[in-house]
């Protein structure tokens, strides 16, 4: 049996990611693709926890230290119960956020350094590594906007940053894609919802049929 593919969506808060990736998902499954969706943090009972933690609007003391460790731990109890066995198994799985969100946004953002960030999350998860990630960009006051429109979206301490800390995310992001750039295909998040999932639905297939 083949190894799954292992696919990632990055992209600042209020990109669409989400959507985008339940609509992939639908959509694969259609054409008899074998089909995990999961997120981060989160995605198993542990993550979940810890995650309830990271994201809670009361935690505003939070060091920066402890955010990215604690994502890291998340990642990593996420990978080894839910991710490498689906992909052992052949599935694709489709991941909301992964790596890349740490070193954008603890890395770049919270100012500790892409490098620091990268080394703890390479300790977390070894060798295991997106095939394909999706960057969907968005200016960040338009994806504050969404969030603010979306009445029953989650909103988390990090949505309660100012706009400067997501623009900065955004350009951690680009660094980041420009250091990587073999692994990212760039989205134009700000299109209609249906053009955006067309053009990362055609890019997923090609990548798909490429194996």
């Amino acid at each position: 049996m083949s190894r799954g593919l292992f696919i990632t969506t990055e992209g600042p808060d209020g990109a669409g990611k989400t959507t985008i990736m339940k609509m992939l998902g639908e959509s694969l499954e259609g054409l008899g693709h074998k089909v995990l969706l999961t997120r981060e943090p989160g995605g198993i009972p542990i993550s979940e926890q810890i995650r309830e933690v990271i994201l809670n609007t009361e935690n505003t003391v939070m060091d920066s230290r402890t955010e990215a460790l604690l994502y890291a731990a998340a990642r990593r109890q996420h990978l080894v119960e839910k991710v490498i066995p689906a992909l052992e198994e052949g599935t694709t799985v489709l991941c909301d956020r992964f790596i890349d969100s740490s070193l954008a946004y603890q890395g770049y953002a919270r100012g500790l350094g892409i490098d620091e960030v990268y080394g703890i999350n390479r300790f977390a998860i070894g060798d295991v590594m997106p095939d394909l990630t999706f960057y969907f960009d968005i200016e960040p006051l338009e994806g504050l906007k969404r969030i603010n429109a979306g009445e029953n979206r989650e909103v988390n301490r990090l949505d309660l940053e100012g706009l400067r800390f997501h623009e900065k995310v955004r350009e951690g992001y680009l660094q980041i894609i420009d250091r990587w750039k073999e692994r990212f295909y760039i989205i134009d998040a700000s299109q209609e919802i249906e053009k955006v999932f067309r053009d990362t639905e055609t890019r997923l297939l090609e990548k798909l049929g490429a194996v």
